[in-house]
């Protein structure tokens, strides 16, 4: 059975870009639908953010700001984009964030916001809720989505393609056109129905792809999804080498890879071996436990290799009081109790994982990408913001500033906007019969984030991305056989992105011969 529906503008995914952009058009009287694979609303990478937004702070400035992000990604980030995001970032925090939708910063006893320094930032200007920032924001964002009549929430529905003329039209002729995204084909989770959603506008806001690779501070959606389905509605990706690895993930048996976030290296705790002996010094004497993510979380592989141990530790007691942990990191704390680690007395295990992807789908200054009428907002995009290496707390403002700016790009172009070839769009063609086999779906993902993170992960050489491609491409054709006899489900549409969005990063980084920010080969 299909469904086909027709909105004005249709957005995938529901974190601060996506949700931003919504709320934004909404509010100018456009009709949305935003559409998520979760069955929360809120589940996204942004409600798993720990750390905090870019604010500004005491004599802080966008000057100051733009040469912190530049410097952060090593001198590769977009000079245009990093303006854009210095000068229009701090003023929509307080906009949106503070007095629209009212989320719940830290706060003096006087009301006056608070804003702390985190790693490679200059001043004091990121804000935080607890431990807990994208989850306020999450918290705070959704609801106003939810109760705005001109947004049309549809949560267990999983995207399959983007539908664009030239690709999908029964209109032969269309093939001569330049490529236009009129919607996407969108598969009912509980139904296994499959809409065929058309749009004047398409918003890709699907976040990154953490769970291509083997740890990860990301949920279970990031499988790179909006990657994949927009390079195969043929949209221009760049930087996909850069993927940035956390340095510190928890590590336990038995335990997921959740964040550690920065801010508590920024509130004075050091890397330390079992021993309680910091090393960071002798990577970076300026920094120390504070210089950018690559240069720490390469500085702890080399000293897991050199000393042969599985993580090296987080100390917080020796270095910040125990009131200030308990009230800054509860949730950490508490996360950290579940496997008997009591962050206020004994060392935290960590390893890096793979946390960010600064590359993506290429968008211009208001979120616009290569295929018309198809915009990339968030993760997910490359605005060149990042460059080779994400500054912390930079890619919340940047679904901001993005999400707003794709909102008024669209309101003062929808008029002029139609959906090209409405007519000749097909329904969605069921050719999978048999029932998806659970295990082979299992094992090829992790077959999947094996290779990636041994073959594409902190240290990269030429023979190990040659094996990661020639594996990848194999494992490709596989999967592309089993999701065209196969009954659809969300964890196969997944699987087939997630092996896309790898072949895309491996290519870029065999690409890349340079070591640069995130990006780094042996040989």
């Amino acid at each position: 059975m299909n469904n086909k529906i027709e909105t004005d503008v249709l957005i995938l995914g529901s974190g601060i870009a996506g949700g931003t952009a919504a709320l934004q058009l909404a509010e100018s009287g456009i009709q949305v639908m935003l559409v998520t694979r979760a069955t929360d609303p809120h589940e996204s990478n942004t409600f798993y953010a720990q750390g905090g937004i870019i604010y500004e702070g005491d004599g802080d400035s966008a000057d100051l700001l733009e040469k912190d992000l530049l410097r952060a990604g090593a001198g590769h980030g977009h000079p245009e984009a990093v303006k854009i995001l210095a000068e229009e970032g701090p003023a929509l925090v307080r906009k949106i964030l503070v007095d629209k939708i009212d989320v719940p910063f830290e706060r003096t006893d006087t009301g006056e916001l608070v804003v702390i320094r985190e790693a490679a930032h200059a001043k004091s200007r990121i804000l935080h809720a607890a431990d807990i920032t994208g989850r306020a924001i999450s918290i705070s964002l959704v609801e106003q989505l939810q109760r705005h009549p001109n947004i049309t929430l549809l949560t267990d529905h999983t995207a399959i393609d983007l539908l664009t003329s030239t690709h999908h039209s029964q209109n032969r002729l269309a093939i001569y056109e330049l490529p236009s995204c009129v919607g996407a084909y969108l598969l009912n989770q509980k139904t296994k129905e499959v809409m065929t959603c058309l749009a004047k506008k398409t918003v890709l806001a699907t976040g990154g792809l953490g769970q291509i690779y083997l740890r990860t501070t990301n949920p279970f959606g990031s499988r790179g999804d909006g990657l994949a389905m927009a390079y195969r509605a043929g949209a221009r990706a760049i930087n996909c080498e850069f993927v940035q690895f956390h340095p510190t993930t928890f590590h336990h048996q038995n335990a997921p890879h959740f964040l550690i976030s920065e801010a508590v290296r920024g509130e004075g705790a050091r890397l330390v071996h079992a021993d309680g002996e910091p090393f960071m010094q002798h990577y970076n004497e300026e920094w120390r436990d504070l210089a950018p993510r690559d240069v720490v979380a390469r500085s702890i592989h080399q000293e897991m290799v050199k000393q042969d141990v599985t993580n090296v530790y987080l100390d917080l007691q020796s270095y910040i009081p125990t009131a200030k942990i308990k009230n800054h990191f509860p949730n950490i704390n508490q996360r950290c109790q579940q496997y008997g680690i009591d962050i206020t007395q004994d060392l935290v295990p960590v390893v890096p994982g793979a946390h960010y992807f600064c590359g993506g789908v290429w968008v211009d200054g208001w979120g616009r990408t290569t295929v018309q009428n198809l915009y990339a907002l968030g993760e997910v995009s490359c605005t060149g913001v990042h460059g080779a290496n994400r500054l912390g707390s930079a890619s919340l403002l940047e679904g901001l500033v993005w999400g707003d700016r794709a909102a008024r790009d669209i309101s003062a172009n929808l008029s002029e906007a139609s959906i090209r070839h409405a007519d000749d769009i097909p329904p969605w063609q069921n050719t999978g019969l048999e029932q998806v086999d659970l295990v082979l779906v299992w094992q090829d993902m992790r077959s999947i984030q094996h290779i990636m993170w041994n073959y594409v992960g902190l240290v990269r050489t030429t023979t190990r991305l040659r094996r990661a491609t020639r594996e990848l491409r194999h494992l490709q054709i596989e999967i592309e056989e089993f999701y065209r006899k196969t009954q659809l489900t969300d964890g196969l549409l997944g699987l087939r992105n997630a092996v896309q969005a790898s072949i895309i990063v491996a290519n870029a980084a065999w690409t890349n011969k340079t070591s640069i920010g995130c990006h780094y080969r042996k040989s």
